[in-house]
């Protein structure tokens, strides 16, 4: 720690962070196998796709947090054959303060998305299993995974000056 001119050592400042709001902005969930009709045994394969987005709200110290998933489920053994499908994009608006301005971005893609999961995690189960099936118990996501995959494949030269979201 750096001492001050009266011999205190100066504290880094405390990192507040405060969930002022979550909600589901939009939510779509297709049972495609009960609309063809289908019947019988299928096996199901379920792929899920994760966007990240951040931005500054127009209040101090407010951000926006979003968590965009895209389930897929398709039968194992026919892969054309698709079971459901859900789109979901989760909010969080988090009130920030004491974050370095260089340590912000991370901070929320990381933290805050950390912090929604266990609540969207809830709401995929329920929907799934309101839509006709078992519940879908997602695994954790790793989003300090998937934010240093953003941000090598953000630095590559074909990509350079490109502004999409994490996936």
């Amino acid at each position: 720690m750096a001492e001050t001119g009266n011999g205190a050592a100066a504290q880094a400042p405390q990192v507040q962070l405060n969930i002022q709001n979550q909600f589901i902005r939009d939510l779509s969930f297709e049972n495609i196998l009960a609309q063809k009709g289908a019947s019988g045994e299928v096996q199901p394969d379920v792929k899920v796709q994760v966007n990240l987005d951040a931005r500054k709200r127009e209040t101090e110290k407010q951000y926006e947090v979003s968590i965009k998933l895209n389930v897929e489920s398709v039968d194992k053994n026919n892969p054309q054959t698709k079971i459901f499908l859900m789109e979901i994009d989760y909010v969080g608006l988090f009130h920030i303060d004491g974050v370095p301005d260089e340590q912000l971005h991370p901070f929320l893609l990381i933290e805050c998305p950390r912090l929604l999961f266990p609540f969207l995690r809830r709401i995929v189960s329920d929907v799934s299993r309101d839509g006709g099936f078992p519940p879908l118990n997602l695994d954790n996501i790793d989003f300090m995974k998937l934010y240093r995959q953003e941000v090598a494949r953000r630095s590559t030269p074909q990509n350079e000056g490109e502004d999409a979201e994490t996936s």
